[in-house]
């Protein structure tokens, strides 16, 4: 134990020795960087190769199976001779129950096609699209930015701060393992991920009020999401789905996601608990402390309110924490997507206008205020989307994930595991989406584990430790979007999470073979 110990010791202080020399390092906005990625992409829709798997969805009302080859597409029969004959090895029950409702590609069906390589106009065009594409969450955002200006006008956040630091005095380093520990268990259980954004405005001020600065915040959040995702163990956006999509059930390989789980998330809270204690210690140790004065400005962190917690005032810090209470048991268990969660938060925002006494005028005026704070972020959002826009409109997706599907072959199994976790790493920065990776590659993927003798379980670990340890970094993931709202670079994110990256990357290639040659 004291020889673990003592190099995992030294494993950190390599990992901070790494974020001291990057200090020279600077970076564009986030748009700019979004922007630069969008013009690289449509650059590649001209060097790629076009290409398409042909695509299978089953439909519940006729019990049939939709086969789509480009624009042509047939009916075949829903069943597991279908199946079988196409070389898909997942149970029948996996449509039939609605466990797989994205259409996935079918194994040894790739083509190429006619060359759509993107132009300048679709690369203009493309942030408007993804703006479009991305409506959903673009609202929820704008929403939760209008509810946190009622809320700053009522002053409860600023008389709960002061009541929260008075009661955590001496004991702040528990907001930390609290924060980061429910968030990871909300990511590894039903996926808690685009809902994050909407706790930064809350839980920034109570960090700051505890003498922390905002990338503790931020980092408590941001990774407590991304490890528990990356370890997730029940979550039906990435490990049941691509368990599913595999054809083994979801259960398999649990016992270990589960381990690397709780070691994951333990590392994340030591890393992050260690960053935090030289801040505290010495505020000008912080990556952000040029910004320190202009974030507190913006996030109104007063804990020295004169402002009492009275009844109306505890009323409606209720209101505002039951939303979030609210959203999340919707998205657990009655299947919530961003129509409802948005709701929540306009019906909020109605009740606390209500409770405070707000006027018409002043609600409205208020309410559009907070959202229009939240602006950027959603506008980060769209182009990110856009990124997305062009690589299906210029037709490369599947062609990457086809010569991907290659890179393997004649691999011993310790070494394909590796090399596989990287490949996944790779593709999310084409393919964002958990659920869109697992339905896409996991049915051309999986049958791979059979050729090297190991478990199809070990291919959805690879799928898992790779998309997930990529979204720590990923600018066309959620990090641009929720580095808009703390207002901070892109660049100092970078200079405190590389080292976590780095630990995590040893401790997921170590995980990987473990499983294949321990298991």
């Amino acid at each position: 134990m004291s020889f673990f110990l003592f190099h995992f010791i030294k494993l950190f202080n390599l990992a901070f020795y790494i974020s001291v020399s990057m200090k020279k390092i600077k970076f564009p906005s986030a748009q700019t960087i979004l922007l630069l990625i969008a013009a690289m992409v449509t650059l590649l829709t001209w060097v790629v190769p076009a290409g398409k798997y042909n695509q299978l969805s089953y439909d519940k009302e006729t019990k049939m199976f939709n086969i789509k080859n480009g624009e042509a597409s047939k009916t075949v029969a829903g069943t597991t001779k279908t199946l079988d004959s196409l070389g898909i090895k997942i149970p029948i029950e996996k449509f039939t129950s609605g466990d797989i409702w994205k259409p996935i590609n079918i194994p040894n069906t790739y083509e190429e096609v006619d060359a759509k390589p993107q132009g300048f106009f679709d690369l203009v065009k493309s942030p408007i699209k993804g703006i479009i594409a991305g409506a959903d969450i673009i609202f929820l955002v704008l929403f939760i930015g209008g509810l946190i200006g009622l809320m700053n006008e009522t002053g409860a956040f600023d008389a709960g701060i002061s009541w929260l630091a008075i009661k955590l005095k001496g004991k702040e380093y528990i907001l930390i393992i609290l924060v980061t520990a429910l968030i990871s268990v909300g990511g590894t259980t039903f996926g808690l991920a685009e809902e994050t954004i909407a706790f930064y405005p809350i839980l920034i001020p109570v960090f700051l009020a505890a003498k922390y600065d905002a990338m503790v915040a931020l980092a408590s959040i941001y990774v407590g999401s991304c490890i528990g995702t990356m370890c997730s163990t029940t979550n039906p956006f990435s490990a049941i789905i691509a368990s599913n999509a595999a054809g083994i059930n979801w259960t398999s390989g649990l016992n270990t996601r589960f381990v690397a789980y709780v070691l994951g998330t333990l590392i994340c809270i030591i890393y992050i608990m260690r960053y935090a204690k030289k801040v505290k210690n010495d505020a000008s140790q912080s990556i952000i402390y040029d910004q320190k004065e202009e974030i507190e400005n913006l996030f109104k962190n007063n804990t020295e309110s004169n402002l009492q917690l009275t009844t109306r005032l505890r009323v409606i810090l209720f209101i505002f924490l039951l939303c979030f209470v609210v959203m999340i048991y919707g998205v657990a268990k009655l299947e919530w997507w961003f129509l409802e969660m948005t709701t929540v938060f306009f019906v909020g925002s109605i009740l606390i206008g209500f409770v405070a006494r707000i006027k018409e005028a002043k609600f409205i005026e208020t309410f559009v205020k907070g959202a229009g704070e939240l602006l950027s972020v959603a506008i980060i959002i769209g182009i990110a989307r856009g990124i997305t826009v062009i690589m299906d409109d210029g037709m490369i997706s599947d062609t990457m994930l086809y010569y991907a599907s290659h890179i393997t072959e004649g691999m011993n199994k310790g070494l394909f595991a590796n090399v596989l976790f990287v490949i996944y790493g790779g593709l999310s920065f084409f393919i964002p989406s958990s659920s869109g990776m697992a339905v896409l590659t996991m049915p051309i993927m999986s049958p791979l584990a059979d050729t090297v003798g190991i478990g199809r379980e070990t291919v959805v670990d690879c799928y898992q430790y790779g998309m997930g340890l990529f979204s720590f970094i990923s600018p066309t993931g959620l990090i641009l979007a929720s580095l808009a709202i703390v207002k901070v670079g892109y660049d100092k994110w970078l200079k405190f999470v590389l080292p976590l990256v780095f630990i995590l990357f040893l401790f997921s290639i170590v995980m990987l073979t473990i499983s294949v040659y321990l298991t």
